[in-house]
This record gives structure tokens, sequence and C-alpha cells, in this order.
């Protein structure tokens, strides 16, 4: 579908009587199971909305695409109310019926994986339509972050939709520009399936449906193996975990230049791939986009970087709603930072409200020009990326920030060329934190650390460092002075290459920060 003119402005009110018209009341506020299970899907509302413009639902102004999607919301909680785990729990914070307004939304009660575990494992007493209907996907999490196991339930029929529209998405406003050529054209992926740690399914599912590619599910892949999947003709893009792609430096090294120059997108996973890692990959191969594409086992595209010329992630229009909200779950202003928070759009018989993921995120300001129109905003963070020293919390990733700015200039130390990894490790009885960073020169990055700092020289860089890396809620509290009364002492070493002190996942990801008794 392609737009045959610009649209003229909508009204909220026109906006609001089509969102009405798409989902009629008998839709909208179903009295049984069996209702529910007999909604047509909310794909199908996004297909009409774009029908009734002649435009592409991602590309409707953001008045249709409110209305529509507050409309859905409403839907999922009269939905939710038939369960009668969700009706107590909407109860208790006050919630008897939809919420008129997104405000209003705002006063349903953020759910953590704790909630996700009581309700969608064991006897899974949170489905709205329960499991012995059939038509479901268990989809499982190894607990990559707090080690636990954790499960989430899908509709099938939802699953597929939500597929195609994350499928449609990337071809259409990511990868199209990356890909060229009327040629075949490639996208692969390293993510694994094992253990029931399920990425490499739901994400190979989105993959999978991007018009006009050849899909390969590889799984982690060596030199040989990248190698013969390089030398397909065609242009390619590789999605992994963010230390699969950085490894495809190493990779890479015995294959022709015809290959290497067809490597054209690098989709990294959630997270950060370090500057050393991006300029690796891009010395090897020459015509290579990096670019973020965020994901969970709950929610499989939840955001992705368009260019390299911005860090912003761009979710994905009608597919997952998303907020950046803070600690009493209300939306924070444009440029600052919250929790990410998702709602499944796509969930008639098992929805789950307002997921808090792990991850701090800046609210950016949205897409609203000519085109495409949806909402941006840019990973600052897992939840737990925090140090705390005592009483007062700092950002990690702004420690980092700050503690290799303040290196560059002292010592001509430049951790974004050097490190791997990094990690910070915080021994709280102790009281020491230490700062951990993977290079292939141990020696010599020490000795010229040492040189430049002397005796007391790294205890002044986190003294000056970590004052500028206090978190939004904490700005301000602290000091150079107040850092010393803690009684902490640091320390900066440098190890090598997948030296055993990093803490790593059994998934291979390295954490930014563990803490220790």
């Amino acid at each position: 579908m392609t737009t045959i003119s610009p649209l003229p402005r909508i009204s909220t009110d026109e906006a609001t009587a089509l969102a009405m018209r798409l989902i009629p009341d008998w839709e909208w506020n179903p009295q049984s199971v069996g209702a529910v299970r007999a909604l047509p899907t909310f794909a199908g509302k996004l297909v009409e909305a774009a029908q009734a413009y002649q435009t592409p639902y991602p590309e409707l102004p953001h008045t249709v695409q409110d209305a529509l999607v507050l409309r859905r919301l409403q839907q999922q909680v009269h939905t939710a109310r038939l369960n009668p785990l969700w009706r107590a729990r909407l109860a208790e914070a006050g919630i008897t019926g939809a919420p008129a307004t997104y405000r209003d939304w705002q006063q349903v009660p953020l759910s953590d994986k704790d909630v996700q575990r009581d309700f969608f494992m064991d006897e899974r007493p949170g489905m709205v339509v329960p499991l012995h209907h059939g038509g479901f996907e268990v989809v499982a999490s190894g607990g990559t972050s707090g080690g636990r196991p954790l499960e989430v339930v899908y509709s099938l029929r939802e699953l597929e939709d939500t597929y195609r529209i994350a499928g449609d998405f990337m071809g259409t406003y990511q990868l199209g520009k990356y890909l060229p050529g009327i040629g075949p054209k490639w996208l692969m992926t390293t993510l694994a399936d094992y253990q029931m740690w399920s990425s490499g399914t739901m994400v190979g599912g989105v993959l999978s449906h991007v018009p006009g590619i050849n899909y390969i599910g590889a799984g982690p892949v060596t030199a040989p193996v990248l190698e013969h999947m390089f030398s397909y003709p065609g242009p390619k893009a590789l999605m992994g975990i963010t230390a699969g792609i950085a490894i495809l430096s190493d990779l890479g090294a015995g294959m022709s230049q015809e290959a290497k120059e067809s490597f054209r997108v690098a989709l990294y996973g959630s997270g950060v791939l370090a500057q050393r890692k991006r300029a690796e990959l891009r010395a090897m191969y020459p015509n290579l986009a990096i670019l973020s594409y965020f994901a969970a086992t709950q929610a499989e595209t939840i955001g992705l970087q368009l260019s390299e010329e911005s860090p912003y992630l761009a979710s994905v229009p009608g597919l997952h709603f998303i907020e950046i909200v803070d600690a009493d779950g209300r939306w924070v202003p444009e440029g600052e930072e919250g929790e990410l928070v998702v709602t499944r759009l796509h969930a008639h018989e098992t929805p789950l409200l307002r997921l808090k993921l792990g991850d701090r995120m800046i609210r950016r300001p949205r897409l609203d020009g000519a085109g495409l129109k949806t909402q941006q905003f840019e990973f600052a963070g897992r939840t737990g990326d925090v140090l705390h020293l005592n009483d007062s919390q700092y950002s990690a990733a702004r420690a980092y920030e700050s503690l290799r700015d303040e290196l560059r200039a002292s010592t001509g130390v430049d951790l974004d060329a050097l490190a791997h990894e990094v990690q910070f490790v915080n021994h709280r009885e102790s009281r020491t934190l230490v700062f951990l960073a993977s290079v292939d020169d141990v020696a010599g990055v020490t000795y010229s650390l040492d040189t430049a700092l002397g005796p007391y020289g790294v205890r002044q860089t986190f003294l000056n460092s970590l004052p500028r890396s206090l978190s939004l809620f904490n700005h301000g509290e602290a000091n150079p002075a107040s850092i010393e009364k803690t009684g902490y002492q640091f320390q900066i070493k440098f190890v090598h290459r997948m030296s055993a002190e990093i803490e790593r996942t059994d998934v291979g990801k390295v954490p930014l920060v563990r803490d220790r008794g």
C-alpha cells in the first residue's frame, strides 16, 4: 500500500470515532471467555485503519494511532477483568472499568517478573482463556539477569500477526536501504535456542517475515560456517546478541574480500556494543552498518535503530505499547530517563499489562514528519546497572562514561578504543569498587596507567568521576568529600580477553555491574 496524497489534519474526535467503529462495543467489552476466543485480531484493526485513509498504518497521524491504541488498551482491561486474578489486582489499584484516558491508564499497576511468573507459570492462573482450549505457545527465558527461569504464553494466531507486522516494518523502514539490488538478499541470526531460552525462536519469527529476504536461523557459528554463509551471492544482514556480533570481527579473517563487502547490516541485541568492537567490525567489513535491535523474550521487537546517524530506537507502530515511566508508573517527560514498560497489544487470550522488562530508557521526541510516525527512546542501561555506595546510587553507564572521559583526559588511555569488555564489581562488605576491562596488551596498558596516575591517581579519578554519574533522582547529593566518607577503595584492573575475572551469564552476556557480599 502506498500513500496517494498527504493526509489532511485528522482531529482527535474523528480519530476516536474511527477507533470506536473499528472496535465496536461488543468487542470492546467481551462478556465471557467464549467471547474473547471469538474476538477478531487487533492486526485486522490496523489493516482497517490503514484502508480507511489509504495510508500504511505506521504513517498514519499520531491522533489516529493514539485513539486506536487507547481503545485497544481499554479492551485489554475489560478482557483481563474476566480473570479473577487480574480483576482482584486491578481492583486493588482502584480500577473497576476501562481507563478513559492515557492519564487514567497510568494508574494500572506495573507488572514485574514476579507477577509474570505467578500469573503464567505452573497452573498459569493469569490466562483469560485457559490453556486447555489449545492454540498457545509457551516461550521461556533462561533468566539471564536474575537466574530464575521465566515463562510467558502467547496465542499462536496473534503471535503470527506480530511476526508479520514487525517483519514488514523492518523491511520497509530499516533494512531496505541497506540491502539493495534485485538479486537474492539474506537475513541471518546467530541466536540460539537451548534449555528453553527462546530468543532465537521469537526473533527468528520476525526475521523470517521480512519481505523479499532469504532467512537463515544459523545459531552460534564457527569461522568456516560464517564464511560458507557469506559466500552466498547477495547482500547480507545478521542479527545476534551483542557478544555474538562482536566476535564476527574475529570470525571474518579468512573470508574473501567479496564476501566481506557483502555484509551490510549487523543487528546487535539488547545492550551496548563497545566502540572498540564497532571499529574492528568496520575494519573487517567495509560496507557494514551497525544497528541496535532491542528485544526481549516477552516482546520480540521493542525498538529498532533505523540509521547509524541516531542512537534512537523506534517502536513498531501497533505492535506493543511502549512507556517510559518513573517510580510511580507515570510517564517521564521527553529527555528524561525512566523504566521501560511494555504492554503487548496482540494478546486477547493472555493479556499482560504494563510489564517492566528491567531496562532503563530516555524518552525521545516522536517521529512526526512525512512518512513514519512513531515513538522513539534511547537505551540507558539495565535497571540493575546501579552502583550502590552506602546510601547513594550511581548510574553505572554514566560512571563508565565519566571514568572513560577522565582517563582519556588525564592519561591518554582510551577505554573505548582498547577495551573489549568492561564490568564494575562492587565488593560491598569490604567497600571496594573494582573496574575491570579486558584488553589485548594487559601489561602495556597497566604500565601506561600506573605511570600517568601514580599511587593516588586511581582514587582521585573515581572521586572526580562518580559525582557526574549520579542517577536522575540522586543528582547533586554527592561530591568528592562525601564519597571519601563512604570508606570505599577504588581499583582499575586490566585483564586478558575472556578472563574468568569478568563474570558472564550462561549465554555469554557481560553484565555491567556485579555485586559481591
